[in-house]
């Protein structure tokens, strides 16, 4: 080290120690965008309501419960999550109604709507963190390589975790003619990992791009942003609205509830599916993700407040990011569409689907799922029964 290091600003030098995962830090004519942004005040992006980014209560409570062994297995399959096997041969043909998707596991959805292939939230590697040794790991595989996907109009990006924007996916992405829609300053990370700026489409809360007669438009969400130590909330997050000549979709990232969804719904929808955020939900960080029930009222919001379209549950099922039960999302959102009267679609990782047609409905779910807790709904009478069958009230898969 020589004596003029001593002046480099520090910021400077932890910028040039940023291994590639971490992506990039807007900057220029990129961060004179966000300086602009309405979005943008007191040297951060807002949430359309308030919202605690930091976990609540006891950090020594969380933790004891996060890693306690017990817990720790509740939270993942017991068996061998069943994969649908013959995913490329049923997308060969194009949907019938016009619109079909196929969820790959946690938020990571291919939507074929109206001619044209879009793909939010791809994440296809192992671990969704900065280091290959560390971090939540999958809990299946990928129902296909992506490099055998096909060509994809547009992949759309929610926000910049690791668990939605994911390096090895978007660099063999980048080598494709695809075209990106993402949130403002997401394309500073893009950009370091090889995506040419001409192929970025990226935009405010708002804001709208036309790809090859799809309409993108990216749609407030309350959360947060960050892909390193310093979280310097200078990358927005949002949800996505999109539309094509016949059929309206929507893809809500992640998200705590807000009566936002309700304009949205009346700016854009209503919609003929959802993707729905329901997992990785804890009291611990209430505002920044939703619980089934939180996740249904949006649907309806969306909606314009009945019962419309089709439901898909997203963000659970491939990684374990959260305390509760790994089938608990699933068991909880089939409950609460029950009781809404909502069509909902519970597919296997891979498993395609026309909202206009037949929906996956099995519960596919309980056959590995460990014995887990119902506390979502209403106590019921056990008057009359022995302390055997009482005990078997809240295992999965007794409805």
């Amino acid at each position: 080290m020589t004596g003029a290091d001593y002046f480099v600003p520090f910021r400077t030098k932890m910028r040039s120690m940023r291994t590639e995962p971490f992506g990039a830090d807007p900057a220029g004519a990129r961060m004179q965008r966000i300086l602009n942004s309405p979005n943008f005040a007191d040297g951060v992006f807002q949430n359309p309501l308030g919202a605690r980014t930091r976990p609540s209560g006891s950090g020594l409570e969380f933790a004891k419960i996060y890693f306690q062994k017990e817990q720790r297995i509740r939270r993942a399959p017991a068996g061998t999550v069943p994969v649908h096997a013959t995913t490329l041969a049923d997308l060969a043909a194009p949907p019938a109604t016009g619109l079909r998707l196929t969820w790959m596991g946690h938020s990571s959805v291919l939507a074929e709507i109206d001619g044209r292939r879009v793909l939010f939230d791809p994440v296809w590697g192992e671990r969704c963190s900065p280091f290959p040794f560390a971090g939540p790991k999958r809990l299946h595989p990928v129902p296909v390589p992506l490099a055998t996907l096909g060509p994809v109009d547009v992949v759309v990006i929610s926000h910049d975790h690791y668990d939605h924007l994911d390096l090895p996916t978007i660099r063999s992405l980048a080598g494709t003619d695809t075209v990106f829609a993402v949130p403002l300053g997401v394309g500073a990370h893009l950009e370091r990992w090889g995506v040419a700026p001409d192929r970025l489409r990226e935009l405010d809360w708002n804001e709208t791009a036309e790809v090859n007669g799809i309409s993108l438009t990216a749609t407030p969400a309350r959360h947060f942003c960050g892909r390193g130590l310093r979280n310097n909330q200078h990358t927005l997050w949002a949800s996505w609205a999109v539309s094509g000549p016949e059929h309206r979709i929507y893809h809500s990232g992640d998200t705590g509830y807000f009566p936002g969804f309700r304009d949205i719904g009346a700016e854009h929808g209503p919609f003929d599916a959802t993707m729905i955020q329901i997992g990785a939900y804890s009291e611990y960080w209430p505002d920044i993700h939703m619980t089934p029930a939180e996740g249904m009222r949006a649907h309806l919001d969306l909606q314009g407040g009945r019962p419309h379209g089709v439901m898909l549950p997203i963000h659970w099922g491939t990684f374990n990011l959260a305390p509760h039960a790994w089938a608990e999302p699933a068991e909880w959102t089939k409950d609460a569409a029950e009781e809404a009267e909502q069509a909902a679609a519970f597919p296997r990782p891979g498993e395609p689907f026309e909202p206009g047609g037949t929906l996956p409905v099995d519960p596919w779910w309980r056959a590995v799922s460990a014995p887990m807790a119902h506390p979502w709904r209403p106590a019921r009478s056990t008057e009359g029964l022995d302390e055997a069958s009482k005990g078997d009230l809240d295992l999965a898969g007794e409805r």
